[in-house]
């Protein structure tokens, strides 16, 4: 059974030379991303999630809602390993699978199908498991013989074609969803769009950021409202959201 239970935990970022930024530039962050602090050492630090607690259990499909900076991609990149809390419990049953930094594990100067592999092993696969999915990847990408030169020929939306076929047929426990998807031009935009659907169907738990409210509604039961790195509240995604325009204009 896949499960999700981040226990207050907090992340920090060090900000390097921050002895040159301005205090106007500083001013700004602080209000539109997370809280800024410096340690005994006198560094600036920027506090990205603070005392954060949420569990999600099988089945549950998250919306994080709040502002730009306010800690949701942060609590994605914590759950997918990427960023390590400095204090809390990270505990997840099951294997995530990121739709963000999709070309991770890419190599611009390998083939289309080299990166197959490449990305495919990136996310988990054991090399066997993607050499069977090699085809159904291809197919889907619709790239064509571009498969057999280096990806650095490629346009930016068919890097995102081939990106989004290799990140997207693999069934997950934990789909960790951020934004909007790139998946290439607008004829390719429909067939990506029902693929994105079914996998969400079928996977276990959802996690997904979003300033797209109208998908927030349709694909999530519940959400977590995040302001400056603290969660704020967790109910129905309406309410929510109801919150949060409260909070954005009062």
């Amino acid at each position: 059974m896949a499960s999700i239970r981040l226990e207050n935990i907090s992340v920090h970022f060090p900000v390097y030379d921050a002895s040159a930024r301005s205090l106007k530039k500083a001013i700004i962050a602080s209000t539109t991303g997370g809280r800024i602090m410096t340690d005994v050492a006198e560094r600036v630090r920027i506090q990205a999630l603070s005392d954060f607690s949420l569990q999600v259990d099988h089945g549950e499909r998250v919306a994080l809602v709040g502002h730009n900076g306010a800690g949701k991609s942060t609590v994605l990149r914590v759950l997918n390993g990427i960023y390590e809390p400095v204090a809390g419990r990270v505990l997840v049953e099951g294997h995530t699978v990121p739709l963000f930094d999709m070309t991770l594990g890419m190599d611009p100067e390998s083939s289309g199908y080299e990166n197959i592999l490449l990305r495919g092993m990136y996310l988990g696969f054991s090399h066997a498991d993607i050499r069977e999915r090699v085809k159904e990847i291809a197919e889907f990408a619709e790239l064509g013989s571009f498969l057999d030169i280096p990806v650095k020929t490629y346009s930016t939306g068919m890097v995102a074609r081939l990106a989004f076929a290799i990140s997207t047929t693999i069934e997950p426990d934990i789909l960790l969803i951020d934004e909007g998807i790139a998946a290439g031009d607008s004829a390719f935009l429909e067939k990506a769009n029902r693929r994105l659907e079914d996998l969400i169907a079928r996977t276990r738990i959802l996690i997904f950021s979003s300033h797209n409210e109208a998908l927030l509604q349709r694909w999530c039961s519940k959400a977590v409202l995040l302001e400056n790195g603290r969660k704020i509240s967790m109910g129905a995604v309406d309410d929510v959201l109801a919150e949060y325009h409260a909070r954005l204009h009062g």
